[in-house]
This record gives structure tokens, sequence and C-alpha cells, in this order.
């Protein structure tokens, strides 16, 4: 039986363990852009709708303002589930695509709803945080489920 000298094989396990802390390691971009994810879901989750207007970019806002309207029409609603079912990450790691299903019991009916909600997180340069280039949740896009 042939044996693999000890060097080598210390060698192997020092640079195994080098690999392995280099992919535990993650950079403050990629925290900050976890934690903003987080706050974001937070928010949703205790349903503190006219917060999340502040993780929206500005020029998104301006192009599509979110309105009093929206924010009503999100407030008959108590979330009941928020799951990430899907990520996609670009090549170069500055824009994140999440799609999210938002389980809303609606106050006044009682009924369920599912919405399908996409998410689009993207680093701002001059600012240094990552926000979302996509509107709010809108409770009108899917059907009711009992």
């Amino acid at each position: 039986m042939n044996r693999l000298p000890a060097s080598m094989i210390r060698g192997s396990l020092i640079l195994l363990c080098l690999l392995l802390a280099a992919a535990c390691g993650t950079s403050s971009s990629a925290r900050e852009r976890q934690q903003a994810m987080d706050r974001w879901e937070v928010l949703v989750r205790w349903n503190q709708f006219d917060n999340l207007i502040d993780f929206i970019h500005p020029d998104y806002l301006a192009e599509n303002p979110v309105t009093n309207l929206d924010i009503d029409r999100l407030n008959q609603f108590r979330v009941t589930e928020y799951r990430v079912r899907q990520v996609l990450v670009s090549p170069d790691s500055d824009e994140i695509e999440r799609l999210a299903r938002i389980r809303l019991y609606h106050v006044h009916s009682g009924r369920e709803r599912v919405v399908d909600y996409r998410e689009i997180w993207r680093l701002d340069d001059d600012l240094g945080v990552w926000l979302l280039h996509s509107g709010l949740p809108d409770p009108r896009r899917n059907q009711d489920r009992r």
C-alpha cells in the first residue's frame, strides 16, 4: 500500500483550511446586503408598510411613486408568512433578485391572499447601501386562497 508523505498531507490540510476560511469569510458589502434584506423582511412580517419606502431607491421612487392608496391597501392585510423561495445573484454580485411568497390575511374579509413578490436589490455606490429597485408588494397580483 502506497502512503503519502506526512508533509504532503499537512500541506493539503493547510490549503484546505485556507480555502474553507476564505469561503466562510464574507465581505462587508455582503454583510450589509444581508442586513438590509433582513431588516426589509422584518418590516414586512410586522406589517410596517410605511417604513418599507425607506428601502426603495430614490430614482425608482421618482419614476414609480408610492401613493397613500398603496399603503392603505397594504394596511388592510396582516402578513402571516414571508418566505424567500429563490435568490439569483448577478455575476458581479452587484444585483440580487429574490423571489418571495407572502401570505396575507385580509382583516375585513377574513380571507388569505398569496402574493409572489419579486425584489431587485442593487448596491448604490454613491450612497453606499443596498436598495430595492422594485416597488412594494401588491396584494392585487395573485388570486385569493381559502
